[in-house]
């Protein structure tokens, strides 16, 4: 979002915006509620939910750094936003934010190719709960991850390791799974040294291309 602003601008930007750290399980905005900032993602997962009328929770979508949270000029926020791990985020107005996109074509196009950019990738997704089998889905679930929690990884590693932000609940829920089924292809996956896991939710993918393979 900076990097479209001269200097005078990010001197004005600076003036809206503050650092803010949240813990796991945080809730950053609430579904109905206004909206009174936008956030840069900075480091960490945000899980964005939906309740139905009935109290079920579903899980519409996970950002990553460098995601921009919340929907511009919308008056409330159309989702609840948690944080799914420990997460920074660089919180600007929605006063000041508005200010500058109005003044600033670029800023505002660059914010709309990041918005079209989500679009195109909830689509992709929409694929993967559509038609893949259950063994695809985890496995596009665990690829998802480990190519979008680390925006500064050297794209031309091999593997990758991290920690897994959701909880197997989370990711059945996600997934349109059950537990078990999610569990099972887990350990299918780690079986067939796809993966492994350490200590619950640390998982090593020693070859990327490998797990994108299953992907579907």
């Amino acid at each position: 979002m900076c990097g479209v602003l001269d200097s005078a601008e990010l001197v004005a930007l600076s003036r809206h915006t503050r650092l803010a750290r949240h813990s796991a399980g945080e809730e950053l905005a609430a579904e109905g509620m206004p909206v009174e900032s936008y956030a840069n993602v900075m480091r960490g997962v945000v899980k964005l939910t939906k309740v139905l009328e009935d109290g079920r929770q579903q899980i519409v979508g996970l950002q990553f750094a460098p995601d921009f949270l919340g929907r511009l000029f919308a008056p409330d926020s159309a989702v609840t936003a948690e944080a799914a791990s420990d997460i920074d985020l660089c919180r600007v107005s929605k006063s000041g934010l508005e200010r500058l996109i109005a003044a600033n074509p670029k800023l505002e196009r660059r914010l709309m190719e990041q918005t079209l950019r989500e679009l195109d990738e909830a689509r992709e997704w929409m694929v993967t709960l559509g038609r893949k089998t259950a063994a695809e889905k985890v496995a596009s679930f665990l690829y998802l991850i480990a190519t979008h929690l680390d925006p500064s990884a050297d794209s031309e590693q091999k593997g990758r390791k991290f920690l897994l932000p959701l909880t197997r609940g989370d990711i059945a829920d996600f997934l349109g799974l059950t537990i078990e089924t999610v569990s099972r292809q887990l350990s299918r996956l780690r079986a067939e040294k796809v993966i492994a896991i350490s200590a619950v939710t640390q998982v090593d993918v020693p070859d990327l291309e490998r797990l994108r393979k299953r992907c579907g």
